[in-house]
């Protein structure tokens, strides 16, 4: 039941946002009794950090299998990244990054969904920074990671802007011109 109200909760914080997705309706659309969510989540607080925390382990299931397909079809490790970026922008029902979306919505510093997102957002960094590594090696992941993380975060909020995949590309275009400057110097 658990589960349920999680991934209800999930769909509809994505959709519709986590301020005007209310509780009975996640009770109604996941058919569960309000004693039943209570017992599960002390407040609607407490849902929306569990949300999140299942959405960080489905993203980033997806987008591990997103690279790993294109990594197959003999892409390098930062090309699929880019790859993967531009797939879950162009997947259908795409609004963009919930974590960012969730913030901006919180509006609370404080808040254990903000301060979740934004380790999710270090965690993902981290990620980024191993595949620039693979890829362009030590010193450029070291010198380059910030540059393209905000190359990336800027492309997922123009994708949901524009509705439109193009950023990535753009994005990958600005990273691979990124590494190329620091190689030379």
């Amino acid at each position: 039941m658990r589960q349920r109200i999680v991934e209800t909760a999930e769909r509809l914080f994505y959709t519709d946002g986590v301020r005007s997705v209310g509780i009975d309706r996640i009770i109604a659309e996941a058919a569960v009794a309000k004693m039943s969510l209570y017992n599960h989540f002390a407040s609607k607080d407490d849902l929306i950090l569990a949300v999140l925390e299942f959405r960080e382990e489905k993203f980033d299931a997806m987008f591990e299998e997103s690279i790993q397909e294109h990594v197959a079809a003999g892409h390098d490790r930062l090309e699929a990244f880019f790859a993967a970026l531009k797939d879950w922008f162009q997947s259908p029902g795409f609004r963009g990054c919930m974590f960012i979306n969730s913030v901006a919505e919180l509006a609370d510093a404080e808040h254990a969904g903000t301060k979740f997102s934004a380790k999710h957002k270090q965690r993902f960094q981290r990620m980024l920074k191993g595949i620039i590594a693979e890829t362009a090696g030590e010193e450029a992941a070291k010198a380059c990671t910030p540059a393209i993380a905000l190359l990336v975060e800027g492309a997922i909020v123009t994708a949901q802007m524009n509705r439109s995949a193009k950023s990535a590309d753009v994005a990958r275009v600005a990273a691979r011109s990124l590494l190329a400057a620091n190689n030379k110097t």
